[in-house]
């Protein structure tokens, strides 16, 4: 580390972005997501190295929104201008020790942090977290809950594209007996060997999500956070027999030490905001891989920077347990760096570029709504 460049923190920048998504997501209990604001922040130092975090609080989905965030930053600002950015879990720790929670916002600054630690290193942060082993990431799609029919064809299209992995959103008009038809359908369509789940976002019932699950227990599906509880959903899998995802009830290690004990977390949903960033996801990942969990490495929304750094996080992961990844970004628009990577089929890579490899365009993100200098 003696070539380690010494970097000292001289400002914040904080910027809104909104995101449009391709098509209103409709979820369980009302539940949709159309255009959602991202805070994408910029950690500026003396020497003139930047680097980026993002995070993009979708509505009813964690204790979280977007307009929290430059409060937390303005608290922070001062804990971390002067200090070194390099070695990411040192400045967080210092955050933390600060200002007890918030890790929503926290995760901006610590997917920043690793930026520019990457940077000054001269080193993709996939190296920084152990190495690639995982180059090129499989991807599922995601499907907005609407007419059974209408999935098919969207289910269609992607697998002619290259997806392997099709996620079904269920439960938002209520109907179990349409869920029914939209996993029936949906496997159909996919036909032998791409993976097919349904994800309720926590808005079933035990009992209406063990008759969807019962009524297609002689297909290979798999069901995802049916229930507010994992209680409920270890319920679930009990009564149907169905592999479980879970994804908003894990949120930190001691939910994951608890779903591993009910034996309902055949697959998780890791994502960085929840969490709080990439030195957090790092050891739920590690918990993971214990428990023989298959991982879906992400976040709850964004664009390119979230994107990059949840796909640096799953390359540095065995490939055996990874189940996919999302190319956030591919799902909304603007995109904040046109050249980031993109999905190449099923699949996409992580940046190779140093620290995470992305750089936003000025002229996408327009004027800040924060700034803090020194």
């Amino acid at each position: 580390m003696s070539n380690v460049p010494d970097l000292e923190i001289s400002g914040l920048s904080l910027w809104r972005v909104p995101l449009t998504s391709h098509e209103t997501y409709y979820m369980a209990a009302g539940k949709a997501c159309a255009t959602v604001d991202s805070m994408v922040l910029r950690i500026d130092t003396k020497q003139g190295v930047s680097g980026w975090g993002e995070v993009c609080p979708i509505p009813h989905y964690l204790p979280a929104y977007a307009n929290g965030v430059a409060p937390v930053l303005e608290e922070l600002a001062p804990v971390l201008i002067g200090r070194s950015p390099v070695g990411a879990e040192a400045a967080m720790a210092a955050c933390h020790q600060h200002l007890i929670g918030h890790v929503y916002a926290k995760s901006a600054i610590d997917i920043a942090l690793w930026d520019l630690t990457g940077k000054a290193c001269g080193l993709p942060v996939y190296t920084l977290l152990g190495g690639l082993q995982t180059a090129q990431l499989p991807l599922y799609h995601s499907i907005t809950c609407i007419a059974p029919e209408d999935m098919v064809r969207i289910a269609k299209d992607a697998i002619a594209a290259g997806m392997t992995q099709i996620q079904v959103k269920l439960g938002a008009d209520n109907d179990w007996q349409a869920d029914v038809a939209r996993l029936r359908l949906v496997r159909e369509a996919a036909g032998p060997g791409p993976i097919v789940y349904g994800d309720w976002n926590c808005g079933a019932t035990r009992m209406d999500a063990t008759r969807v699950g019962r009524a297609v227990a002689d297909l290979d599906i798999m069901l995802e956070q049916p229930c507010q509880t994992l209680e409920e959903c270890a319920a679930v899998r009990a009564a149907t027999g169905l592999p479980m995802k879970l994804d908003e009830n894990a949120h930190d290690i001691s939910s994951l030490l608890k779903a591993y004990e009910l034996g309902c977390m055949d697959a998780v949903a890791l994502k960085l905001s929840k969490f709080g960033g990439i030195s957090e996801l790092r050891k739920a990942r590690d918990i993971c891989l214990y428990a023989g969990a298959r991982m879906c490495i992400e976040d709850t929304w964004g664009s390119d920077i979230a994107t990059a750094a949840a796909l640096h996080v799953a390359a540095a992961t065995p490939r055996q347990n990874i189940m996919n990844v999302c190319d956030l970004s591919g799902y909304v628009a603007p995109r904040l760096d046109p050249d980031a990577p993109a999905r190449h089929g099923g699949t996409i890579a992580p940046p190779a570029g140093p620290g995470l490899g992305v750089s936003p365009d000025p002229d996408t993100l327009g004027d800040p709504v924060l700034a803090v200098a020194a």
